[in-house]
This record gives C-alpha cells, sequence and structure tokens, in this order.
C-alpha cells in the first residue's frame, strides 16, 4: 500500500499553525487555510534558534500585503532551527504552506501539550466553520 498522505500526521490550532511531530521534535508552518486567510506573505518575524517558547505566548509574525498577525506558539520548547529561506522568499509559505513553507522546529518540552491539538478532521471542521461565520 501507499504511505498514508503526510497531513494525516498533522496536528492544528485554531491559529492556522499546523504541527508534524516527529518524536521530540515537532515543526511547525502555517496552514493552507490560515496563508489563504492572510493573502500574500511579504515578511515574517521569527525568534531565534535556541530561543524558548511558551505555549500561547506569540514566537513571531507574519506579515501579508493584507494585514500584520502575531503567531502564536501551539506547543513550549526551544527552537532548534528556523527556515532561513523565508527571509528571502517568504511566498514559499503561500506556494508550499505544509513542506518547502515550514516556519520552524523546535524541541517539545511538554509531549501532554500535544493532546489539545486538533486532528485534521477536527480542525476542517473548525475552518469550514469559521469561514460559514
Amino acid at each position: 500500500g501507499d504511505p498514508p498522505p503526510m497531513a494525516d500526521s498533522l496536528k492544528f490550532t485554531e491559529d492556522h499553525l499546523w504541527i508534524r511531530v516527529d518524536g521530540k521534535r515537532a515543526q511547525i508552518g502555517l496552514s493552507d487555510y490560515g496563508q489563504n486567510e492572510l493573502g500574500e506573505v511579504i515578511a515574517l518575524e521569527m525568534p531565534d534558534v535556541g530561543d524558548e517558547m511558551e505555549r500561547g505566548e506569540p514566537f513571531g509574525e507574519v506579515e501579508s500585503v493584507r494585514t500584520v498577525s502575531e503567531l502564536i506558539s501551539p506547543l513550549s520548547g526551544s527552537v532548534t532551527a528556523i527556515n532561513t529561506d523565508l527571509e528571502d522568499h517568504p511566498r514559499i509559505v503561500n506556494e508550499d504552506p505544509l513542506h518547502e513553507g515550514w516556519l520552524l522546529e523546535i524541541e517539545v518540552a511538554d509531549e501532554t501539550e500535544l493532546e489539545e491539538l486538533m486532528d485534521l478532521d477536527e480542525y476542517e471542521e473548525f475552518a469550514s466553520g469559521e469561514r460559514e461565520g
């Protein structure tokens, strides 16, 4: 059989971030719905490698042609990698939000926080509810 599509392993937040967990590491990015809401991304403000992130606290900003939006951390942990490609090419977030357009990677401090995140089905339901409202 084919491997399951990557989206199955993604978790989501109500702030339209996705989280792909691999052991203690978690990659974080903007959902397709999130980048769509923002419009064309022109700049990103991000923490540095080694910075600590607190769940529920802003860790950066994404600036688009429409708005500036705070990025709210889905998990607590320390930043292990930043997608430096986005400094020169922030539009990758629009073009490939779930893969090439990832924002950063952290080492997860508290794995129980993962249980608070939505899976794909829950998120799609949440996002479509937002659309109707």
